[in-house]
């Protein structure tokens, strides 16, 4: 299953930049495609967009720190999808999106020194995203669906210290049992 999540970051990042270069190459930067409106009403639209900074455009301009941090987030994430590989599947897959949306990001800051952003959902004032984006906010909810509702220990698999706590627990025999005991 390891592999198979291995697999799945690649095709997520390569589905993230190929949209970014169709989206580089065919909007201008500030163009707006509407794509879904109903009447008045927008609901979705392209918005070519660049980002020099993290979510909601904080940090701008602190490249540098917005390359290491994720990628040593990325790195713990695929030695914990490592470490994990026999576990559960879902939560493999959602580290992987995390892990390859985390990295999608990181490319265009190390190619770009910004991310181009480009999903616009007009009914509420959010900023723009990219697919790289939604890759880690539904891999981080998987995730945490998975931690708090799913992730249940092994009860076939018992730690040194609650087998020592078991042991510790039994009432010993007293002086008197042992007596009685030894006499039938």
């Amino acid at each position: 299953m390891f592999v198979f999540s291995l697999v799945l970051i690649a095709v997520l990042i390569a589905a993230d930049q190929i949209i970014k270069i169709i989206v580089d190459s065919c909007l201008e930067i500030g163009s707006v495609v509407e794509v879904v409106k109903f009447g008045d009403f927008k609901l979705f639209s392209l918005n070519h967009v660049r980002n020099s900074g993290a979510a909601w455009s904080i940090m701008q301009g602190k490249t540098w720190f917005l390359v290491g941090v994720p990628l040593v987030v990325c790195a713990f994430g695929v030695y914990y999808m490592y470490k994990q590989r026999d576990k559960s599947r879902l939560q493999l897959v959602s580290l992987a999106m995390l892990v390859a949306g985390g990295l999608g990001n990181l490319i265009d800051r190390v190619r770009l020194h910004e991310v181009i952003d480009y999903i616009k959902f007009e009914p509420v004032n959010f900023p723009v995203f990219n697919f790289a984006d939604i890759c880690v906010v539904v891999g981080a909810i998987i995730f945490a669906i998975y931690l708090i509702f799913l992730d249940k220990p092994d009860k076939k698999e018992k730690t040194v210290k609650e087998t020592a706590d078991e042991d510790i627990a039994e009432p010993a025999e007293t002086v008197e049992e042992a007596s009685e005991n030894s006499d039938e």
